[in-house]
């Protein structure tokens, strides 16, 4: 398929000063605001619930915001799934249990209201309140007061008197947050409007986990890229692939910042994938020019990186716009993670073209000129003086 039915004579090169000064300018303005404000990370990666509901009559994620709100979930995200008429809804919150910092304390003092207590505390990472009493208590009783205090209890457990003789330990297992979205998207109704079709939980440890594997698996990918290029091609090609890369990256990176979308496993699956296919497009330009340098020897490589940028021209808008229409769909109709993989694919497809010609291009010039320019220093050190 032919896309330009005539060859262009476009001077690309010609404009790398100004773009690399720009896409610098961006760059910069991006990490600056990575380092300040930083990203909205998903529950993948902060850690937190997933809860997915399906209602049985028309509603819209505004009312169910609304009547989670009212419930005490303050920082809820609710999102709709599917199309509209299936009524069905993500909400994501932070915390995997009930028992936070604000509410530990009044969970602590319920506790201390029941008698003769010590030794509380509560285990945030795993909502769990631990405490020792003088005499025996009733299971029922903690749990009502536990309740009082405006924590759901999954259950008391009675670990019976301790080694020393001392006392009798409990424990109270905070219930999860699903079955508090579940109680306030139901408060007031004699049978609940809605199913439960799933619940996903993410401790905060896990999170962390999960993030820094997801940042090691995109730089391990951008090493062994760099160790392929440099073994295809000399080392004036490897850094400015690389650099290239690391362009798309920090350009997708600023639409998560900017946008404000969350940043999960989702969204390093669509960095690696940049990656891949930054370094695809930038190869087959590196190719054109290291054939374009045998075939048009003593032209300057500035010429010839532009005669290859434009003998490629045609192939580069043929394969980034079939791709692009395929987002463009997803686009359309995906919503929620399948919605942001698509649009931060899009911004990456655009950028990863851009930089081929504009960031890895340039970079090659100006390596075979400061090699040129050694050579030269080195060949004018070793002429022999005159006598």
């Amino acid at each position: 398929m032919q896309i330009l039915k005539h060859k262009t004579n476009i001077d690309f090169i010609g404009k790398r000063k100004p773009a690399l000064f720009i896409s610098t300018l961006i760059n910069l303005a991006i990490i600056v605001g990575i380092a300040a404000v930083g990203f909205n990370f998903g529950v993948d990666f902060a850690g937190g619930t997933v809860v997915e509901l399906k209602y049985n009559t028309p509603t819209t994620a505004e009312q169910v915001r609304e009547k989670a709100q009212a419930g005490g979930l303050h920082d809820v995200s609710v999102q709709g799934v599917g199309a509209a008429e299936e009524n069905s809804f993500l909400l994501r919150m932070g915390g995997v249990t009930q028992l936070t910092e604000e509410n530990a304390e009044r969970a602590k003092t319920a506790i201390q209201g029941l008698g003769e207590t010590r030794n509380v505390y509560a285990d945030m990472a795993n909502g769990i309140v631990n405490f020792r009493s003088t005499q025996p208590m009733s299971a029922e009783a903690v749990k009502k007061a536990v309740e009082g205090a405006g924590i759901g209890v999954q259950e008391v457990r009675d670990l019976g008197a301790n080694q020393g003789g001392t006392g009798y330990d409990y424990q109270v297992v905070a219930s999860g947050m699903a079955d508090k979205v579940f109680a306030a998207l139901g408060a007031g109704l004699d049978k609940p409007n809605f199913e439960q079709r799933r619940v996903d939980y993410v401790g905060p440890q896990v999170g962390k986990q999960l993030r820094n594997r997801g940042i090691m698996a995109l730089l391990y990918s951008m090493v062994a890229i760099l160790i392929y290029v440099a073994f295809r091609f000399d080392f004036k090609f490897g850094p400015g692939a690389l650099l290239a890369m690391v362009h798309d990256v920090i350009m997708v990176a600023g639409y998560y910042l900017v946008s404000r979308r969350e940043f999960n496993l989702t969204s390093i699956a669509a960095l690696l994938t940049i990656v891949g296919y930054s370094v695809n497009d930038t190869i087959v330009i590196y190719d054109r020019i290291r054939e374009d340098m045998v075939k048009y020897k003593g032209k300057p490589l500035p010429e010839i990186i532009n005669i290859a940028v434009n003998d490629t021209l045609g192939r580069t808008i043929l394969t980034s716009g079939v791709t692009a229409l395929s987002l463009i769909g997803l686009l359309i109709f995906g919503v929620g993670e399948i919605f942001d993989f698509a649009m931060a694919m899009l911004v990456g497809i655009l950028v990863g073209t851009y930089s081929s010609v504009y960031i890895a291009s340039p970079l090659v010039i100006w390596l075979d000129e400061r090699a040129h320019a050694r050579e030269a220093h080195h060949g004018s050190k070793q002429e022999p003086k005159a006598a």
